[in-house]
Order: C-alpha cells, then structure tokens, then sequence
C-alpha cells in the first residue's frame, strides 16, 4: 500500500481551468503515513477574487495584495512535490489547474495520483455525501477552516490513511495510483460582441461585475449571458 505522497488542495477564483486563477496551495508531505513537511502559500491572481470565491473560502482581495504570483509560487511547489503521487479529495480538479499553470509556464509536471472522493464513491456507497466537509464529520476529523488550501490538504491526508486501514484490505485496487490524462483545452478570448453585450446587460440591470470581463473566454462569456437573461430577462429596447 503506498504511504508515501504528497496530499494538495488548490482554491481558485472559479472553476474554469482556462480563465480561473488559482489562489491558494496548500499540501502535506506524507512519509509512512506520518507528515514530515507542509506546504502554504496565498497567490496573487491578478484578477480581482469574485465574491462568492470570498464567501466560499474567506480569501478577500486584501488578504492576496501584494502576494507572490503563480510563476513563483508554482515552480516552488513542484520542487516541494519532488517525484512524489498527489493525493487529494478530487485531484483531478486540482491537477487540471497546476498542470495547466506547468504548462504555461513551460515547466514539467506530470504526476500518478490517488483520489479520496474516487475511493469513498466506492468503500461507502451508502452514505449520504462524500463531500469532504461530510467525511470529516463523519470520521470524527477535525477540520476547522473548511475550504482553506492546508487545512483541506492536512485533513484529505487523515482521511486518507482511515480509508486505507479500513479498505485497504478489501480495496486494495482503489489505493493504487492512476495516471492523469488531462487534454490542454483550446481557449478563445470573449468577441468584442459579448463584451459590448454582456456590458450593456450589466448595466441595464444594474449588476455590479465581480469579474473582469477582459479576462473573460468565449465560453465563460456565454455561460454569464445566459445566466444574466435566465434570471433577469434580456434588454427590452
């Protein structure tokens, strides 16, 4: 069974892997089931963080001004990462993100993973979430600052090492590392069209952006739009 690995957690200000920015990592080293080293950092996005990201995760505008940006951060990771698997509650969520940021970056990253949440889909089919929030209070983990980077790195790990000594024996195939496959998606800016649009959307009904629309791809542009009209209606000239 491996014992050895490094367990992440990322926040982002979204979940689109080609527009979203990430803002946190926070990982746990793990040798022989025992933690040895840990890993924190806050990220400047440069973008601004969207208010249901703050309500999510408490991280405010304020809190990453002035912070390091990801071409820092990253590389440092990776080094802290070494040649080790990731674990993670999700992982490919964050794996898409880091290996996207690699990319960028032109520098290699290319991991085995293991997935917490893959593994209680499988061991505890009955209960009624596997949210790792859920998890945690059902194992009796403590997990005092839900969303935060480490604290969701330190607690995957705990919860990982439960799982193992409890299916592990049973389950030995869901305790073994997989390979990633993750597909660079092609990413087109938002037209000049959608931004005059969505604009005028705005500003018809009176909704303050907590984006930045230049930043915007094609795709999220469309998906705000439609959001907008569903729940406002369109412009009536």
């Amino acid at each position: 069974m491996i014992r050895d690995y490094v367990c992440v957690d990322i926040e982002t200000t979204g979940t689109n892997v080609g527009y979203s920015k990430i803002l946190e990592i926070g990982a746990v080293k793990v040798r022989n089931g025992k933690k040895i080293d840990v890993f924190s950092e806050l990220i400047n996005p440069e973008i601004p963080v969207p208010g249901y990201i703050t309500d999510l995760t408490g991280i405010t505008n304020d809190m990453v001004y002035g912070k390091r940006g990801i071409e820092e951060i990253l590389p440092e990771f990776i080094d802290f990462a070494g040649d080790d698997i990731l674990l993670g509650h999700n992982i490919r969520f964050d794996y898409s993100f880091l290996k996207q940021g690699a990319i960028d970056l032109k520098l290699d990253f290319d991991k085995k993973g293991m997935d917490t949440l893959k593994i209680a889909r499988k061991v505890l089919p009955d209960l009624e979430s596997r949210a790792l929030d859920y998890l945690c209070t059902y194992y009796g983990i403590k997990d005092e600052n839900h969303h935060r980077a480490f604290n969701d790195a330190e607690v995957t790990a705990k919860l990982f090492e439960i799982l193992m000594e409890q299916y592990g024996g049973k389950y030995p195939e869901m305790f073994e590392p997989f390979d990633f496959k993750f597909k660079v998606k092609k990413i087109q800016p938002i037209t000049d069209k959608q931004k005059k649009y969505l604009t005028d959307l705005m500003k018809y009904h009176n909704i303050q952006p907590d984006f930045n629309i230049d930043s915007l791809t094609k795709s999220e542009a469309s998906k705000k739009i439609d959001k907008i009209i569903s729940e406002k209606g369109k412009i009536l000239y």
